[in-house]
């Protein structure tokens, strides 16, 4: 993404491409030349609930990948209990990102000629203080599916990569302030944030859920449950894809939890990775340090005492600096922070991935 498109005002990017139309039904199938949600020709990554209805995703760094015939296509939202708008990118034939606010049940994405065209739609930011846990959400992506022009087709989309990666955490993993030191949609994007950076380099498939404020103990804002209870779905009622076939699972937690005691961090700590290990029998786990450092030596000692060959504990003593401009505000990494934490990841992930 250029520099322009990065620092393009939101609502004049929301402008671009937007059409303002009635809003669409559940069921978006019923629509001449309308594709379903739950189409297998429609590639998603990271946590999304799929129905023939709707696919919803609450999670900042899902995607979405397609191909089509035809000069344009429509995305059809329901935004009707939308009170804080997602943030979106959207990508065209491998061309800039542009940014839209899910505020309106039909977005126009245009291209040149009538292709085949290839489009990318990577979720910036689901804002983490509006409730995204349990429906009527306030905020999220909720796709009702894709109308196509007059003779137009989708087509189906290759897989990315075999390598599947998934990343667990809080605010930091969802990519909270990565853009400036304001806690707002404007200043997330969860698709700066270490997990996307470390998948797109790596080229493997990406599963990214952080919480803010989330724990394994501490209950997340937005309704969402601390991280025991919240694993395995997508939000409330709507239930995620195992983990079985992911070949590594990093987890980023206890930066909230600081306010617990020793002995209940290690219980709830150790229950969680049993939770992991049960869902990916064969998958690699990194249990980092927190960023701050808080219940390190907890989560070392947890990893230790289950003595599996497959789980590791990530010392992540000195990787970021206040000095180097590494942080927004004092825990959330900047994308400079970022950066850094992906090229330390990407060296320990492509020897796990060998």
């Amino acid at each position: 993404m250029s520099d322009v498109d990065r620092r393009m005002p939101l609502a004049a990017a929301v402008a671009v491409g937007l059409l303002l139309g009635a809003p669409q039904p559940a069921f978006a199938s019923a629509e001449p030349n309308v594709v379903r949600p739950d189409d297998r020709r429609l590639a998603y990554e990271g946590h999304w609930g799929r129905t023939a209805e709707a696919a919803t995703t609450v999670n900042s760094g899902s995607r979405l990948r397609f191909r089509f015939t035809g000069g344009s296509v429509h995305a059809l939202f329901d935004v009707a209990s939308i009170t804080v708008p997602a943030q979106i990118y959207v990508s065209v034939d491998g061309g800039p990102k542009r940014l839209h606010a899910v505020d309106r049940s039909d977005l126009e994405i245009t291209a040149a000629g009538r292709g085949p065209h290839s489009v990318e739609i990577s979720v910036k930011d689901v804002f983490s203080r509006a409730n995204r846990w349990t429906p009527p959400l306030e905020t999220g992506v909720v796709l009702t599916g894709l109308r196509l022009d007059y003779g137009g087709r989708l087509l189906h989309q290759p897989a990315r990569s075999h390598r599947k990666l998934a990343f667990y955490g809080d605010s930091i993993t969802q990519g909270v302030m990565a853009l400036c030191e304001v806690n707002t949609s404007d200043c997330a994007d969860g698709t700066a944030a270490y997990p996307t950076l470390v998948a797109d380099a790596l080229r493997a498939s990406l599963t990214q859920v952080g919480f803010g404020r989330q724990g394994v103990i501490q209950t997340g804002n937005g309704g969402v449950p601390a991280a025991p209870d919240a694993y395995g779905w997508n939000h409330a009622d709507s239930w995620a894809e195992p983990d079985r076939r992911a070949d590594v699972i990093v987890v980023n937690q206890g930066t909230n939890d600081a306010a617990y005691g020793s002995d209940e961090f290690q219980v709830a700590y150790r229950a969680y990775l049993d939770k992991l290990r049960a869902a990916a029998p064969h998958a690699g786990i990194l249990a980092l340090r927190p960023f701050n450092g808080a219940h390190a030596d907890d989560i070392a000692a947890v990893v230790g005492e289950l003595a599996d060959p497959r789980t590791e504990f990530v010392d992540t003593t000195d990787w970021l600096s206040p000095a180097d401009g590494d942080f927004n505000g004092t825990v959330h990494p900047s994308t400079r922070g970022h950066r850094k934490v992906a090229d330390r990841l990407i060296a320990l992930l492509a020897k796990e991935l060998q």
